[in-house]
């Protein structure tokens, strides 16, 4: 009985399929837009200028935190009260940082190197532009490198070892993936997976946002960046990505939501539509935002012994009101509680970052004040966010001290010439200064 009914069943389904589609509405599933897809473009002085101050912008967050990178804010509070400008680079040399110990205020580490590598890189290669072209580069600059140990100065001069050793130290990492993505996708992914130890570091943040200075459309950033972001993983790669299209925007509007809703609404390889995860970058994202919101709304210090409390812990030279130290120390807490087990996680950095921007609302100095004084990895968060918001203002509206005494330092102390960088990058050799 049961074996007949199921088998009417069946045909009663069947029939019900071969019947023609009823008549009537037809609703259709919603067209995908391009977010930011019908922003103007930018003229070839304004152009420059853009280009300029998102290098210099990003040369001065990572000036501001050299000092303290990896630091946790209490020790920079007993150390410098504050941060609210440069300060000396005292530290070790080492690859990663500023390659001799100790340099003056307006010293940059690798966060600033990356940029001079990408500037080159897309000038002797702006018609092919893509993973092939970039591994090529970095392995060729590792072979570079890697030649100086026959330097007959070696064996006269130690200091001249100590030169060759950082910067194959600095690179090989990165030169080990390059060469493994160039023989083929076995050894590559093999290799890319345990870059850095494996961890989800992040690695595309250093230079892609480099790559939103190009193209027109945030979408189009997001793209070329996800295809040289050779070194990260998961939704680092993302990150990565986001943080180029976030750039292309800030080439054309100043307004902070516009630019933040850059992680909600680009999102070509849909990483939205992953089950049970769904998009991490964009859960980060509003968290790090909602975290600043709730500060804002916090109540207004009521008595006398609580504003007395609260004075006696604000760090020296904190330029706002006790009320206001509340309110960032609370966004600093709830960053503090999601930290990840290293401080150069993709993850990490970008909820610092959108927290800073959120926070700053496009004030150049209060956000990098923000993203520095909070510690951990905060040269590469105040780079990132200082590439951003220099795409955004431009050169000539960065503050004037800081901006001179990055130019010189880097050209004099560390070679790095970030107006021949510029040029490089927007084909257009323009003084800065008027």
């Amino acid at each position: 009985m049961k074996h007949n009914l199921l088998i009417g069943c069946l045909c009663l389904l069947a029939a019900c399929k071969q019947e023609p589609a009823a008549e009537g509405l037809v609703l259709p599933a919603p067209q995908r837009t391009v977010y930011g897809g019908d922003i103007p473009g930018l003229d070839g002085a304004d152009y420059h200028d853009r280009v300029l101050g998102a290098l210099v912008g990003s040369a001065i967050g990572d000036a501001m935190g050299a000092s303290t990178e990896m630091w946790h804010r209490r020790d920079i509070q007993r150390t410098y009260g504050y941060i609210t400008g440069l300060t000396p680079a005292i530290r070790y040399q080492s690859p990663e940082g500023t390659w001799d110990h100790n340099l003056q205020a307006g010293a940059t580490t690798d966060d600033t190197r990356w940029k001079a590598f990408m500037a080159s890189y897309i000038e002797n290669h702006r018609a092919d532009l893509g993973p092939a072209a970039f591994a090529a580069t970095i392995s060729e600059f590792y072979r570079g490198a890697a030649s100086g140990f026959r330097d007959e100065a070696i064996l006269e001069r130690t200091e001249a070892l100590d030169s060759t050793l950082e910067k194959v130290d600095w690179i090989r990492e990165w030169a080990r993936v390059s060469q493994a993505y160039l023989e083929g996708p076995e050894v590559y992914a093999r290799t890319r997976d345990r870059f850095y130890g494996g961890e989800m570091s992040c690695a595309g943040m250093l230079y892609t946002p480099v790559l939103g200075l190009l193209g027109s459309q945030p979408e189009e950033a997001y793209l070329l960046a996800y295809d040289h972001a050779l070194f990260d993983i998961g939704y680092g790669r993302d990150i990565a990505a986001l943080v180029a299209a976030m750039t292309q925007m800030a080439l054309h509007t100043s307004d902070t939501d516009s630019l933040l809703n850059i992680a909600v609404f680009t999102d070509p390889l849909r990483f939205q539509d992953s089950r049970l995860v769904g998009r991490l970058s964009l859960q980060t994202a509003l968290s790090a935002r909602d975290y600043v919101k709730a500060a804002r709304r916090l109540q207004p210090l009521s008595t006398d012994r609580e504003l007395d409390s609260v004075r006696r812990i604000m760090p020296a030279g904190y330029p706002g009101s006790p009320d206001e130290w509340v309110q960032q120390e609370h966004i600093y807490g709830r960053l503090e509680r999601d930290r990840k087990a290293i401080a150069f996680h993709a993850g990490e950095i970008w909820q610092i970052l959108v927290a800073g921007l959120e926070f700053g609302q496009g004030d150049f100095e209060k956000t990098m004040r923000f993203i520095v004084n909070y510690g951990r990895d905060n040269d590469t968060v105040a780079a990132v966010a200082g590439m951003i918001l220099g795409a955004q203002l431009g050169y000539q509206k960065l503050p004037a001290a800081e901006r001179e005494l990055v130019l010189r330092v880097n050209r004099e102390q560390l070679g790095i010439d970030l107006e021949a960088l510029a040029a490089k990058i927007s084909g257009q050799d323009v003084n800065p200064d008027p």
